[in-house]
């Protein structure tokens, strides 16, 4: 926590604002990350296709342990923790992170929450978790400084949905009343760039702030801002290789490529040493 405290002062140094993700790993996780080796938690007992980042390097994924009802509210209860934690490490907010095929995720959508509790089955029900998380975090934060982040059709870590675009509508209306900082929504599959969500009525039926994801440039981000479509637009990859890419993006200065080899591997290559641009370089010496 106080680690993270130095970032959040530097950042504020700067006139900048930072808020902490809230995430819980859920069935995206090893035995081996696990206290005394326990199977990674889930909503139900499916195993996903794929491998976990270890210490030993890459594992595969094993099968999880369905959470028990007594067990999730341990689970609420520490994204309640974590959003203490983050209020003290001086963060301006908190996202709760409901996409990419993490714990809430992994709830929200039919294809890994098989449950027939109060927690699954019905898109309501499959609601439930996440709901709860928002009021639990609310006890510790304005609703104003809460952000949600979804991702209605992204298939990264073995994610799937029956109906995405009727099964998240009806998650963006009912997070309507949340009164919510904002909804941040990864528009379509993060690997392929493809859709078949209409997001602009996602976008109408929250009603509220609306964060857009995926693959925007600086053209289609100015589009989708102009024709409302989007209130805000997140920039992923372009920041990893470009810790100056608001300055890129405003004096149309190229942009450097990431390299995805050195993503989650550790260290600082292609995480801390990424340059800044040479226009830039030359205005401040």
């Amino acid at each position: 926590m106080l680690g993270w405290r130095l970032v959040t002062e530097a950042v504020h140094t700067r006139e900048g604002r930072i808020f902490a993700q809230l995430q819980h790993c859920g069935r995206i996780s090893h035995p081996s990350l696990q206290p005394d080796g326990q199977l990674p938690v889930a909503p139900s007992a499916i195993r996903p296709a794929g491998q976990a980042v270890t210490y030993a390097g890459m594992q595969d994924f094993v099968t999880p342990r369905a959470l028990q009802p007594e067990e999730i509210v341990v689970v609420v209860d520490q994204f309640r923790y974590a959003a203490r934690q983050a209020k003290a490490a001086g963060f301006d907010g908190v996202e709760i992170h409901g996409a990419n095929g993490y714990l809430i995720d992994q709830f929200l959508r039919d294809g890994s929450n098989h449950r027939s509790d109060t927690y699954g089955g019905s898109p309501m029900k499959r609601l439930k978790l996440l709901m709860e998380v928002i009021d639990a975090v609310a006890e510790v934060w304005p609703r104003d400084r809460i952000g949600v982040r979804l991702s209605p059709e992204n298939r990264f870590n073995d994610m799937a949905d029956s109906d995405p675009a009727v099964h998240f509508g009806g998650f963006a209306a009912e997070l309507r009343r949340a009164r919510l900082g904002y909804l941040h929504v990864l528009e379509g599959d993060m690997m392929t760039r493809t859709s078949a969500v209409d997001y602009a009525a996602l976008r109408r039926r929250y009603g509220g702030i609306y964060i857009a994801n995926n693959g925007y440039d600086k053209a289609r981000a100015n589009a989708a801002l102009g024709s409302g479509d989007a209130d805000l637009i997140a920039f992923g990859t372009a920041f990893i290789a470009n810790p100056d890419l608001v300055d890129r993006l405003r004096n149309d200065w190229p942009l450097t490529a990431p390299d995805g080899q050195t993503f989650y591997v550790g260290g600082e290559t292609g995480y801390t040493d990424y340059a800044i641009h040479e226009a830039a370089n030359a205005h401040t010496t």
